[in-house]
């Protein structure tokens, strides 16, 4: 346990940051999921409108530091592989 005033505060913001970053990181797991679900059922106006939702989303928590930006790129080229239909990768 810190024992100094600016440790203390430290740990206070680092908690939230923590909590702040996972719900950034969570959604964006949860979009891929939803990307991957409308591609298999063939929608394509879901496809279209849950990718543009997802990419949105992954430049901002990489803007903001929640992910790092080749995390982002990776995925945002995942997400790509999926819309267009290739087979996913084992």
């Amino acid at each position: 346990m810190p024992n100094i005033r600016q440790q203390e505060k430290r740990v206070r913001q680092a908690s939230r940051q923590r909590v702040e970053n996972l719900r950034w990181r969570s959604t964006a797991k949860t979009l891929m999921r939803r990307l991957r679900d409308a591609a298999e059922k063939g929608d394509a106006t879901t496809v279209a409108a849950t990718h543009r939702e997802l990419v949105s989303w992954l430049d901002k928590a990489a803007a903001r530091g929640s992910l790092h930006k080749n995390t982002a790129a990776r995925r945002k080229a995942q997400a790509a592989r999926i819309v267009a239909g290739e087979p996913a990768a084992k």
